[in-house]
Formats: C-alpha cells, sequence, structure tokens
C-alpha cells in the first residue's frame, strides 16, 4: 500500500453530516506538519472549510494560510478561465463572457464537462508539481463517483483531438494509485456505514481510482467495560442508590442512567465498526478518529485530529 501522504492527490468524500471537511482539514494540517507543500482545495463553493483554520473565507487563487499550507476554493468559470489562457493561450478577459455562456450551455448538455474543469484544475496542479499533495474536500459520496469518472467518460466518447489528449493526461494520474487516492469518511451509524461500502463498491466498478483509506470519524470512548457494567447492575438497587446518594450528595439515579447509555451506544456503534471491518479490503487501512465534544470545530480542533491522524498513521 501507498502511503497515505505519499501520493500527490488526495480526495476526501463522505455522506453529509460525517465531518468530511473535518478530514480534510486535519490531513492537510499534517501533511503541512509533516513539511509538505500542501494545498487544500474546498469543491463545494457553500462549504466552510476556512473556519477549520480560523481564517478568511478561501478563494480561486490560493492563499498560504499557514507554513506549507495554502487554501482555495473551486470556482469552474474562473476554472475554464485558467485553463482557456494557459491551453489555447487566449487572454483571460477577451471573449470570456461569450465562451463562459457556451460553457454553461454544452455543461448542461453535456453530464461531465464541469466535473472535468473542477477535476481538471486539480489534475493539472499535480503534473506542473506545484504543491508536494493536494488535499481535495470533495463533493458528498453521492456524486464524487461521476466526478472522478467524468474523464474517463469524455475518453472514452471522444477519440480523437484535443479533448481526448486533455482527458488522456488526467487519467494517467486519477488512475495511479502511487499519485491519487480516495479516503471515504464514515461514522459508526447504520446509515453512513451502509453509503461507504455502496460507494467502495461503485468506485471499483466504474473507476480505477484507489482506495486509499477508510476514515471512521466520532468514534465514542470506551469508558466502562463489562466489569464495570456488573457494578452497574448490582448498585441499581433501592438501597445501593440511597447509599451512594448518602456518599456523592444525590443524583445517583441520574448517573447511573448516564453511564448505562454510554455504554449502550458504545456498544451499538462498535456492532457498525465490525460490519464495516468484515466488509472492507483488509488492505485498506481503517483510521479511527475520537469524538471531539465540541460545540463549533477551530484549529484547535484541526490539531487533535491532526495528531489522531497521525497516531492512526503510524508516524
Amino acid at each position: 500500500m501507498v502511503d497515505l501522504l505519499e501520493r500527490k492527490l488526495v480526495f476526501v468524500t463522505g455522506k453529509g453530516g460525517v465531518g468530511k471537511t473535518t478530514i480534510a482539514a486535519a490531513l492537510a494540517w499534517l501533511a503541512a506538519d509533516r513539511g509538505k507543500r500542501t494545498l487544500v482545495c474546498e469543491v463545494d463553493d457553500k462549504g466552510n472549510l476556512a473556519d477549520f483554520f480560523e481564517t478568511a473565507p478561501t478563494r480561486f487563487e490560493e492563499r498560504e494560510i499557514a507554513p506549507r499550507l495554502w487554501a482555495m476554493s473551486m470556482d469552474t468559470e474562473a476554472s475554464l478561465k485558467q485553463y482557456l489562457s494557459l491551453q489555447l493561450k487566449l487572454p483571460l478577459v477577451a471573449r470570456i463572457g461569450p465562451l463562459a455562456k457556451m460553457f454553461d450551455f454544452v455543461a448542461s448538455a453535456a453530464p461531465g464537462v464541469k466535473e472535468i474543469v473542477t477535476v481538471g484544475k486539480l489534475c493539472w496542479e499535480v503534473k506542473e508539481e506545484h504543491y508536494d499533495l493536494i488535499i481535495v474536500d470533495a463533493s458528498a459520496s453521492g456524486h464524487i463517483v461521476s466526478q472522478l469518472a467524468a474523464p474517463q467518460a469524455i475518453n472514452q466518447l471522444v477519440q480523437v483531438g484535443l479533448v481526448r489528449q486533455q482527458t488522456g493526461w488526467m487519467l494517467d494520474i486519477l488512475d495511479d494509485p502511487a499519485t491519487t487516492g480516495l479516503v471515504v469518511v464514515a461514522t459508526p451509524a447504520e446509515m453512513p456505514v451502509n453509503e461507504t461500502l455502496e460507494l467502495t463498491a461503485r468506485l471499483h466498478e466504474e473507476t480505477k481510482v484507489d482506495l486509499a483509506a477508510v476514515v471512521v470519524n466520532r468514534v465514542l470512548p470506551e469508558l466502562f467495560g463489562r466489569g464495570e457494567e456488573e457494578v452497574f447492575d448490582r448498585l441499581a438497587t433501592p438501597e445501593g442508590e440511597e447509599r451512594l446518594d448518602a456518599l456523592v450528595g444525590g443524583a445517583t439515579a441520574s448517573l447511573m442512567d448516564a453511564a448505562r447509555l454510554t455504554v449502550t451506544m458504545r456498544r451499538a456503534r462498535t456492532e457498525h465498526l465490525e460490519t464495516l471491518r468484515d466488509a472492507i479490503d483488509p488492505s485498506v487501512p481503517l483510521l479511527y478518529l475520537p469524538y471531539l465534544f465540541f460545540r463549533s470545530h477551530g484549529l484547535r480542533a484541526t490539531h487533535q485530529l491532526a495528531d489522531a491522524l497521525s497516531a492512526e498513521l503510524g508516524y
């Protein structure tokens, strides 16, 4: 297996709400902290990647937000302008208005065109070796496969010409497991686990992009073992609760209920983890990250998850 941070392009995806942006931010911070010139790119223009670094909103133009760490957000129109300027030697201002309108028309009629512009920008950064590693806060799991498969789909439709040439070098980058990988983020719950398994199956069937890792986010700590549960049961009597109330000053019943709830939640989540572990190829790293009991995800949370990722990856 290729080390996750030794690749050049890593897409991070997952079901909405599982924390894919959190993991993308933590991966980017870890890579930069390990000395890699890292670009983290947010594909969703309504995302909040900047919050995780406590910095100003990101834009299409890359901006250094920490030592060896740059951030940007994807803009398909700006990406198209850059492509026309670089590939067709067209001035950025001249005739871009009509071409942009034409692009919107073609993109609406031909699925995959906008995806090509997005993926193409990221692959171009890899090709030009501007960064050691590019981390992509990618589309949610319901859309990522079509995004990654777009170059292959267009490559099969167009046999000759400039478009064929462009998709060809993109595929060389996307299909190389030493260069590109996909990280899928899940939480230990039924729907995220099922969606992760569906996604990994589609990824294998519809693309050649390598599954680099599965990250299980928000794993609850094991506060109580079987022995403590037996103690809870023995104390769960009127006499036992009365004696505990005298020792701790009341609220024993509430504390016992909270302890039982913690055990139940941990056990239920463990079952989903086992389902995921049994279904995923054993060669794919399965990384566990703790539940952070923070009200908001800022730089402190990003640092803590980066440290947890570092430990899971064995750094």
